[in-house]
């Protein structure tokens, strides 16, 4: 059984219940405390959640990077590196340019489960 935050009590959307105990039950059985805080990150409030611009992750990052937003990806700026990013959502706008840098958009969940034992991953807020 996978404790949750007083917090993830009131949560009313499947999707990130569902996201938080897979993240939780991954961090638990591979010692990973990355998966954790991305956990711990989404079982806080909406207004607590990392909502970053496609222009800020280019600008932040170099190629070949994978990162993680504990939130949603916008589509303001410019994409320009070739980057892996993984987020709770992504904004229509914001796909096209990731798809059109060359860049790649994976889920949260998906994430996790390649990659259990993160390695040169970056969370960015």
């Amino acid at each position: 059984m996978v404790k949750m935050s007083i917090q993830m009590e009131r949560k009313t959307s499947l999707k990130i219940m569902e996201t938080v105990k897979t993240l939780l039950e991954v961090s638990r059985e591979n010692q990973s405390p990355m998966w954790r805080d991305v956990a711990r990150r989404l079982s806080e409030t909406r207004q607590n959640y990392a909502d970053l611009n496609v222009g800020k992750i280019s600008r932040l990052c170099k190629d070949g990077d994978v990162v993680v937003v504990p939130g949603k990806v916008l589509g303001s700026g410019y994409m320009e590196k070739k980057v892996r990013i993984s987020a709770l959502g992504v904004s229509e706008k914001a796909m096209k340019k990731i798809k059109e840098s060359g860049s790649e958009f994976i889920s949260l969940l998906d994430l996790a489960r390649e990659s259990p034992e993160p390695k040169n991953i970056k969370i960015m807020r």
